[in-house]
């Protein structure tokens, strides 16, 4: 426990040492389009992946103009091996873009850990080609050390933060799990989940900032579980209610 909370803790110190520059450019992208009642997409697709769609859309503390692409093409609960089919499959991702109908102005936000998938690379050049503005969520170093050649890649060989307009680093080390375990061959410990989610809860704070800058509310979904949670969630349903998809 205390290897891996330690493993844990630098990757994510790696990725808060990076400059700022980047993360704050992407807020402020974000906030300008709240700013407009917008919403911003945000697809993971992979098995794993779609916990990143998931973890700020609908949660305690997240923005309500969150509007996750939960498709079920790629979720684990349809099988695990008929998701890493899928997500393998041409074309997979630019149906994901059409069905949800993204088009000119829109933003989206494509979280996937190692970023070479078919089909997080035909979702964002779909996108790109719809007008959208891209952003990914991805390991460049993960990507970087990937052969070209390896099966899981698109057949174009590009990565996801090459392909998307802008692109936030997880630090995601190649194989993804970090400890190696005595007796054990292959390393244990996954560390995407943390990476992406500290990334994407950053960049929504960080968001929220901007916007409470300039003195515009910024509704934020409070846990139901907690007292006065569904009052005050309440107060905002109908105002999303038929535009986020999956609310």
């Amino acid at each position: 426990m205390s290897a891996y909370m330690d493993t844990i803790i630098e990757l994510l110190n790696e990725i808060k040492s990076e400059p700022r520059e980047r993360l704050h450019q992407i807020a402020i992208l974000l906030a300008d389009h709240i700013a407009e009642d917008k919403l911003v997409y945000l697809y993971g697709p992979g098995g794993h992946s779609n916990m990143n769609a998931t973890e700020v859309f609908f949660r305690a503390g997240g923005l309500m103009h969150i509007s996750a692409i939960l498709d079920e093409g790629t979720m684990i609960s349809n099988g695990a091996l008929r998701s890493m089919a899928i997500e393998r499959t041409p074309g997979y991702g630019t149906i994901v873009i059409e069905d949800n109908k993204l088009g000119e102005g829109d933003i989206l936000i494509i979280a996937n850990a190692y970023g070479i998938n078919t089909a997080c690379i035909d979702a964002a050049v779909e996108a790109k080609r719809r007008g959208v503005t891209t952003i990914a969520v991805t390991s460049v170093g993960h990507a970087e050390a990937t052969p070209k050649d390896h099966i899981a890649r698109h057949p174009s060989a590009q990565n996801l933060y090459e392909v998307c307009d802008y692109y936030l680093d997880s630090k995601v080390k190649p194989g993804d799990a970090a400890l190696q375990i005595d007796g054990i061959e292959p390393k244990m410990g996954s560390t995407s989940t943390f990476a992406n989610a500290f990334l994407l809860n950053s960049l929504m704070m960080t968001t929220a900032a901007y916007l409470g800058e300039k003195g515009i509310e910024v509704p934020v979904w409070r846990s139901g579980n907690a007292p006065g949670g569904d009052e005050w969630n309440n107060r905002f349903i109908q105002r999303f209610k038929g535009r986020v998809r999956w609310l």
